[in-house]
């Protein structure tokens, strides 16, 4: 809740009028209580993870020859009542586990200082501390991810998350209860190190939510701006991954593929690209 009852008391306290954003924000937040607004988080969440798979539902749907040019397993195909039973299977574990982690870890957002308070941070702080969390996030996830692989771990809890051999975006989440609240810790490790406004806070789990979609899409399309990103993994890269399964040691990191080089734990998926680059330089003789 803003200590501000009115527009002029805000713009005094700043010492300058609001931008029109702050304006908004005020509008919207100066009654509502910091549980309240960390909670919207939750419902961002659930929305942006039941809107943003739908475009590969449609496309999955459609399957032709020519969409099976960027499909990166070409030869798995998902029914409209397999992609919703994922879903469905998805929401299930979203309200047993997300949620209410999602809920009861406001106490550790307001130790840290995550603010709801003007002034509204500048579009290079969002930017950088969004880029922050990423490289963090990447760097936890990689670890955490490897140790699930181990027999254990493997066999009684990250399992779940590799019954996709070819992934979907649907499946992005789908994983047991255990590996959600394990791997979420890498998420909310960015914010712990550097923590910013709501508003970011907010911005991070979508974005991080849409790239985790797209990375489990199953899709590999060129012209997609994210392969203009340095050391960006993509679709291509997890898809590998998850074709090899439980026995997989390779292509462990989230977002960027530059701790599976430094750790050498690339060296399968490379030898694939080159076994596949050399096939098709066959194919054209």
């Amino acid at each position: 809740m803003l200590p501000y009852r009115t527009l002029d008391e805000a713009s005094v306290s700043l010492g300058r009028n609001l931008s029109f954003l702050e304006t908004l924000w005020f509008e919207y937040s100066a009654e509502k209580s910091d549980y309240f607004l960390y909670c919207h988080n939750t419902i961002f969440l659930f929305i942006f993870y039941t809107i943003l798979p739908l475009p590969y539902v449609v496309i999955e749907l459609l399957r032709s020859k020519k969409i099976d040019g960027f499909k990166i397993q070409p030869n798995t195909k998902n029914s409209l009542s397999d992609m919703l039973d994922c879903y469905r299977k998805v929401v299930i574990t979203f309200v047993l586990a997300v949620g209410p982690l999602q809920i009861f870890s406001y106490p550790v957002i307001k130790m840290i200082g995550i603010r709801t308070s003007l002034p509204l941070p500048s579009t290079s702080e969002v930017l950088l501390q969004l880029l922050a969390y990423f490289l963090v996030e990447d760097y936890a996830n990689y670890w955490l991810h490897r140790m699930l692989h181990n027999k254990w771990g493997y066999e009684n809890i990250h399992r779940v998350h590799h019954e996709y051999t070819a992934p979907i975006g649907f499946a992005a989440p789908y994983a047991h209860w255990a590996e959600i609240i394990i791997l979420g810790l890498a998420s909310f490790l960015g914010p712990l190190i550097a923590p910013g406004h709501m508003v970011t806070f907010w911005l991070w789990m979508i974005v991080r939510q849409m790239e985790a979609v797209e990375t489990h899409s199953g899709y590999d399309f060129p012209w997609s701006p994210l392969k203009y990103i340095p050391f960006y993994g993509g679709a291509h890269f997890h898809d590998y991954h998850h074709f090899v399964g439980g026995k997989s040691q390779s292509n462990f990191a989230s977002v960027f593929t530059y701790c599976d080089y430094i750790y050498g734990t690339n060296k399968g998926y490379l030898y694939k690209k080159e076994f596949e680059k050399a096939r098709e330089k066959l194919k054209e003789k």
